[in-house]
């Protein structure tokens, strides 16, 4: 483990005891969600098509449009929050919003300071380069320059291995990077690079991370809400059992993505 991502535990260790006092008095939420009617969720709003702002400044993509499902099954309104990737654990710890539903990969590291519902969705990490790079494995990708979105798990992959990394703040940043020359490839869940490619003409070439199994994506709460997180559970399950998950999937990626 290397210093960056002692670092960053010890960040969310300490800040998940800063507000040991506020989740302890706030649990259970369930209730008070239900008194107020909203449930506040929040994500980058930088990672197209899960999410995004577009031309009319509203936040879409699949993400947003799950947690408003999951809101409406609970018969909660919902308000969508953007903010940084790097801070967002920090944010839901000091109850800026109510729940992460923002592509957060599930690991071990995280689920020491929040709780997961889901997962609902998987993915794979994976390296894409411009046509003719010559880079085809992880092997190449000693010496280069490699371009990241800031505090993704992916980072951290890319710091122990001891890449020459640059971090950005999203992937539309990434693929703009990529495009320009500025890096020579950058790391990324598959899905979501894939579709943001090919729905702006940018030629490309990948390889998947063979050192890497595929992983969830889940839907981060606060610790010590276990009635919030089953009720959040059920909504995701019933939409996965009638068939509304798989419509918002092919809405905005294109096939289920479960």
């Amino acid at each position: 483990m290397n210093s960056r991502r002692m670092i960053l535990k010890t960040s969310l260790v300490a800040a998940g005891l800063a507000v040991t006092g506020l989740t302890g008095a706030a649990a259970e939420e369930l209730e008070t969600l239900k008194e107020e009617g909203v449930i506040r969720i929040a994500m980058s709003g930088a990672y197209p098509p899960f999410n995004f702002v577009n031309d009319q400044n509203e936040v879409v993509g699949f993400d947003p449009a799950i947690g408003a499902e999951i809101a409406e099954r609970m018969g909660l309104e919902v308000e969508i929050v953007t903010t940084a990737w790097d801070g967002i654990i920090g944010g839901l710890l000091a109850n800026k919003y109510d729940a992460i539903v923002g592509s957060m990969t599930i690991t071990e590291e995280r689920d020491e300071v929040v709780d997961f519902v889901g997962p609902y969705y998987s993915d794979k990490r994976a390296i894409f380069t411009n046509p003719g790079s010559g880079i085809e494995s992880l092997d190449d990708l000693e010496g280069v320059k490699v371009g990241l979105t800031l505090g993704e798990t992916h980072e951290d992959w890319a710091r122990d291995r001891g890449y020459n990394v640059s971090t950005y703040k999203g992937l539309p940043e990434l693929l703009l990077e990529l495009e320009n020359g500025r890096v020579d490839a950058i790391v990324n869940d598959s899905i979501a690079a894939i579709l943001a490619m090919t729905e702006k003409g940018q030629e490309y070439e990948m390889f998947a991370d063979p050192t890497t199994e595929p992983f969830g994506a889940g839907i981060a709460i606060r610790e010590g809400n276990p009635e919030l997180a089953a009720e959040m559970q059920a909504a995701l399950d019933s939409m996965m059992e009638d068939g509304t998950y798989l419509a918002i999937a092919e809405e905005w990626i294109g096939d289920d993505i479960r």
